[in-house]
């Protein structure tokens, strides 16, 4: 059967009988199954998925079916599905069967999505190669000697190689954007709180985002539009209206800026540098202001994360403790004993060292001295941020300072795969929302994005212009 890369091409072929949800269903599952070399799925929901097809394909003979009728969808396994597993890719959840939906699952079920299954990620969403999983590292479709980056890279990877029409992931330091680069797929982090984070594992709460990939702009704005809003059970969520789909005049000039720091960056990959700035001359040639203005916080940008992003990460997974949920050793004699063999059997080690520099930074000796002091810095970085969107439209920058690197190649040095989240990191440090473009191939025949980030709550202003650069 046709791969579909639009969920506009599938929701006419269904409408004119000429595909059934069974069909395409069943032809995604096949796919899985062939593809099981590239360990991107964890598991799939076969017959769920089929009886709801059949469903859905009742609705829409009946002119009755939700906005995502027919649209199969994988989940990142860090976002609860009532019923199912969910394991954060981590052994210290092995077993755990979520008792809830996440907010954006129950909204995507009332849609009439289908549910496909759920896919690899870093373990609790920590690291960007998506190789720190007790399932093993995921496969870029690409290339399968090359990472899918993380660390939603099982939700890029299902997308890129047409196992899914779409899939959710999450984004705390660029885990949407760059998988999506890396993979040659839309990636989009939303503004923070305007999709709610109830039912999503926490890594840091200030900076987690579920947000959407797929193949283009359009099923990503229409994905959005249905997962986003004010949810009572999440209250940081946002009450900002939601946007509409209704397209936008792209022909009025926009102001558009791009960071001297990040073109000039030594580690940029200079082809990527001359196709940024090879864009950069044509949104000029089409009529719009593109100026470069100075950020001279680069160099802060990652330091800043990861003192706040592990001080919150040792709080949020201090729940798991061996004894309420998950896995517990057996090998204890007594409470104290059961605490640290589970958590030391069922954490990996990244994990585990984030959790230890979280907890240093928030020790009584060195909190004002890291933590606070990294929090003085993110209101300096908001700003800003700010002081440059009260002049622009829009930031350009790089998604990535390279394509997909070799599977092992940073997995045992974490600076390194720290540096990966350079450019992205920016948008979950100030909240701002960002998207991933997929652009052309680069000379190693592997993908690469570019990057825009607009003002908060302007994800559909952000969405229509990046046509202009697709």
């Amino acid at each position: 059967m046709e791969i579909f890369r639009s969920f506009k091409s599938l929701s006419n072929a269904l409408k004119k009988s000429e595909v059934s949800c069974v069909d395409v269903t069943s032809s995604y599952l096949q796919r899985i199954k062939s593809s099981t070399d590239l360990n991107i799925f964890i598991e799939t929901f076969d017959e769920e998925a089929l009886i709801r097809a059949a469903q859905i394909d009742k609705k829409i003979s009946k002119g009755s079916q939700g906005k995502l009728a027919g649209m199969v969808i994988a989940l990142k396994d860090n976002i609860c599905y009532k019923d199912h597993r969910v394991t954060a890719s981590s052994n210290i959840l092995e077993g755990y069967i979520s008792v809830y939906n996440a907010t954006v699952v129950d909204k995507l079920l009332k849609q009439d999505a289908i549910i496909i299954g759920r896919v690899n990620c870093d373990e609790f969403a920590m690291g960007s190669g998506n190789e720190n999983t007790r399932y093993g590292p995921v496969k870029n479709p690409q290339n399968n000697k090359k990472v899918a980056g993380g660390s939603s890279g099982g939700s890029a990877a299902a997308v890129a190689a047409g196992l899914c029409l779409s899939a959710l992931g999450s984004d705390t330091g660029g885990s949407i954007r760059q998988p999506a680069a890396f993979c040659g797929v839309v990636g989009l982090k939303p503004t923070y709180s305007r999709v709610s984070r109830f039912g999503l594992i926490a890594y840091a709460s200030s900076f987690d985002q579920i947000g959407p990939i797929t193949n283009n702009i359009d099923d990503a704005d229409l994905l959005l539009e249905v997962i986003s809003g004010n949810d009572q059970y999440d209250s940081t969520s946002s009450s900002q209206p939601i946007h509409s789909t209704v397209p936008l005049n792209n022909n009025k000039v926009k102001n558009i800026a791009y960071i001297k720091e990040y073109i000039d960056n030594p580690d940029l990959d200079p082809e990527i540098k001359s196709y940024v700035l090879k864009k950069i001359k044509y949104l000029k040639s089409l009529g719009h202001i593109v100026k470069p203005v100075s950020f001279p916080y680069l160099n802060y940008l990652v330091p800043t994360y990861y003192v706040i992003s592990t001080a919150e990460a040792s709080s949020n997974l201090s729940r798991f403790d061996g004894i309420r949920f998950g896995y517990r050793s057996e090998e204890t004699s007594d409470l104290e004993s059961s605490y640290i063999k589970s958590r030391s059997d069922g954490f990996g080690p990244e994990v585990k060292r984030r959790i230890m520099l979280g907890t240093f930074v928030l020790s009584a000796g060195y909190h004002d001295a890291y933590f606070t002091k990294a929090q003085k810095i993110r209101r300096l970085l908001k700003n800003k941020t700010n002081d440059i969107f009260s002049s622009f439209d829009f930031i350009l920058s790089p998604t990535t300072p390279h394509t997909a690197f070799d599977i092992g190649k940073k997995y045992t040095d974490p600076t390194k795969m720290y540096l990966e989240d350079i450019f992205t990191v920016h948008a979950n440090l100030t909240g701002n929302p960002a998207i991933s473009i997929p652009v052309e191939q680069h000379s190693s025949k592997m993908p690469f994005g570019i990057q825009l980030m607009s003002d908060n709550f302007k994800e559909h202003e952000l969405l229509m212009f990046s046509k202009v650069l697709a």
